[in-house]
């Protein structure tokens, strides 16, 4: 039992790894379009505040330049929402998992790791950022298909699943955190040029700028782009797709499994649902998007706990600290 709970953990987390690399691959290739504005330092800035890695950032930086968010974020290995980092704990858990994962996840994950570590400072310079970002994004797009084609369908498959979603979710929530949070501070540049082209850019972030389109073939406002973020149910990178696949995930591995555990993690998913399916998105910009986007990640973390208490086969709260955001 607890050997399949610490494989059960790792399939988790390397699931999570794999996807917040992705995400934060996408939030630098944002930030390096946002930065070509007269707020660029401030833009680069953002970053560091949004992982609140403040205190740690300054400790080895004076200032928040732009190659030096760049290399914190890409290439240091003492910042653990690194790049650099989350690739190589994806890989240890992967390593961990080689009776487990199919031999072309190892390897790709492995090759994908080694790749990223041959690479210099001169690499990552801001003319070449946008570049870098995309063979990450899809290598990380890669690690997805060769999954979906490859890994047994048993036990850690769902565990795979739980993690992918609830961190594809949480990121969903940073990414529109940018927008509101920082990067529009002044209310004169709202329903501007260069209003228009900050949410066309969030939207591409998340592959979701042609999906927008089909819904809403003309026009663009901050209402109709952060209902579609959070609540299209056809849109794969919405909140509320990935907390209904959390949750047919959980109830499929009960079911299937006769599993007895679970059962608080499934009812924190069912309450996180009902109130994102009852609260409008013109109520959710009136009374703050940034405190209900606050509230949407503890709630993601809440769940996170309960399934590690639940799974894991450890305390909660060392579950949750040892690989976590």
């Amino acid at each position: 039992m607890n050997l399949l709970a610490r494989y059960a953990e790792s399939i988790f987390w390397m699931a999570r790894y794999m996807e917040r690399a992705e995400n934060l691959a996408r939030i630098l290739d944002v930030h390096e379009s946002f930065s070509r504005d007269t707020r660029g330092a401030t833009n680069w800035f953002s970053i560091v505040q949004l992982n609140a890695d403040e205190k740690d950032f300054f400790s080895r930086h004076d200032r928040p330049t732009a190659e030096a968010v760049i290399h914190y974020y890409m290439f240091d290995a003492q910042n653990s929402n690194s790049l650099l980092s989350m690739l190589r704990i994806a890989r240890e858990n992967a390593r961990a998992l080689r009776p487990w994962i199919s031999t072309e996840m190892w390897t790709q994950i492995n090759v994908f790791h080694n790749k990223l570590l041959e690479m210099s400072v001169k690499d990552v310079a801001t003319q070449n950022l946008s570049k870098v970002c995309t063979w990450i994004k899809e290598e990380c797009q890669t690690h997805t298909g060769i999954t979906e084609g490859t890994f047994y369908r048993d036990q850690g498959w769902y565990f795979y699943q739980m993690g992918k979603y609830i961190e594809r979710a949480d990121q969903t929530t940073r990414l529109l955190d940018i927008k509101y949070h920082t990067l529009l501070p002044s209310p004169a540049d709202v329903g501007s040029t260069l209003d228009a082209s900050q949410w066309t850019t969030v939207l591409r972030s998340t592959a979701g700028y042609h999906a927008f389109r089909r819904v809403y073939p003309r026009g663009m406002s901050p209402t109709t782009v952060a209902g579609f973020m959070l609540y299209n149910e056809g849109f794969p990178r919405s909140v509320v797709m990935c907390v209904r696949q959390i949750d047919g995930v959980l109830t499929r591995m009960r079911s299937r499994y006769e599993m007895r555990g679970g059962s608080n993690a499934m009812e924190r998913v069912d309450e996180l649902l009902a109130a994102l399916l009852s609260r409008p998105i013109e109520a959710v910009l009136r009374d703050g998007l940034h405190q209900y986007l606050d509230w949407v990640q503890l709630q993601l973390s809440g769940i996170t706990t309960e399934i590690a208490q639940a799974f894991f086969g450890v305390d909660a709260p060392l579950a949750v600290q040892s690989q976590s955001q």
